[in-house]
């Protein structure tokens, strides 16, 4: 017998092997976040937190300027070349401590043709992105494991809400694409699923039972995540 409580009278619950294998996410997707083969993911698939409110006054940290409140780290982003896998590079209070108590931060994602980045969530933080450059193909699932997913060119924004897994794919297999995101929170965090799933020490059978398949399945998946040396 177990016995929980929750902080919220509808907390909601993500099941993740239901939320990524039986909703419509596309299998080439779940094959890019997961670096395997479609196949093996037709396999699987067979078988709140937040900042709180500001409640006092904005009050500047004794003899600071300008530069306190400036942060010139993204700027390598926009002159970057070609990456070979997703880049990206964070405005969070670590490294902007201007942002401290101010619930916001900021993040610049730079993919290659075809590049994704993979299911994931953020449990403190709501995210708005804007495709800067190139075709993007974005989605989130809810508590319900629908999937709301849209094709984005730039100029385009779409919003994340808070704790709910979401990705993006690079559409274009030839060119780049860019995408700036802000973050509800000044220290978003971020559960990105195949990696804490099969890339952590996770037991192999605890997988197997979760996701309902073959333990060979969780090793192969597991060796796709493993660091390379």
């Amino acid at each position: 017998m177990a016995v929980s409580a929750f902080g919220n009278v509808k907390a909601g619950t993500v099941s993740l092997p239901s939320t990524l294998f039986v909703s419509g996410v596309d299998d080439e997707v779940l094959a890019l976040g997961f670096k395997n083969d479609v196949a093996t993911i037709q396999k699987v698939k067979a078988v709140k937190a937040a900042d709180p409110s500001p409640t006092s006054d904005f009050i500047a940290p004794p003899n600071v300027d300008g530069n306190f409140f400036t942060y010139t780290g993204l700027r390598q982003m926009f002159t970057a070349e070609v990456p070979q896998q997703l880049k990206v590079a964070k405005a969070t209070m670590a490294e902007f401590p201007a942002l401290n108590g101010q619930s916001i931060s900021i993040a610049i994602f730079l993919f290659p043709p075809g590049g994704v980045n993979p299911p994931h969530y953020h449990p403190r933080a709501s995210e708005l992105m804007m495709v800067v450059a190139g075709h993007v193909q974005v989605g989130f699932i809810d508590t319900t494991n629908k999937v709301f997913n849209q094709t984005l060119q730039v100029g385009d924004i779409f919003v994340f809400p808070q704790a709910l897994i979401h990705y993006m794919v690079n559409v274009d297999n030839k060119a780049q694409a860019t995408v700036a995101a802000a973050f509800s929170s000044s220290n978003a965090g971020s559960v990105v699923l195949p990696s804490a799933l099969f890339g952590s020490n996770l037991d192999a059978e605890v997988i197997s039972k979760a996701f309902k398949t073959d333990p060979v399945i969780v090793q192969k998946l597991k060796a796709g995540l493993a660091p390379k040396i």
